[in-house]
């Protein structure tokens, strides 16, 4: 795994794909939420990387946390928080 970088989303961009949170020690069993990803930004402080489900809505990894990607998954783990952010590509 390797740092954050935002271009690693930009194929999950404007697609159908479903998002957890989850607990990085497996613990929690979240459901996956269907979304579409509208963009992604960084935060004013440059500290988290935002990712938007409108305009408004969006959630943020801590550019500190390990990321990794394939054509179909995004991952990121947090390990101060201990959480697991997945994303996921739809059929």
């Amino acid at each position: 795994m390797e740092l954050i970088k935002k271009e690693d989303l930009d194929g999950f961009v404007r697609v159908k794909v479903q998002v957890a949170i989850l607990e990085e020690d497996g613990s929690d069993k979240a459901q996956f939420v269907p979304k579409i990803i509208e963009k992604t930004g960084l935060c004013p402080d440059g500290t988290h990387l935002r990712i938007y489900f409108d305009h408004m809505n969006f959630f943020a990894v801590p550019l500190t946390s390990s990321a990794e990607a394939s054509e179909t998954q995004w991952a990121a783990i947090d390990q101060e928080a201990g959480l697991k952010y997945v994303i996921k590509k739809r059929a």
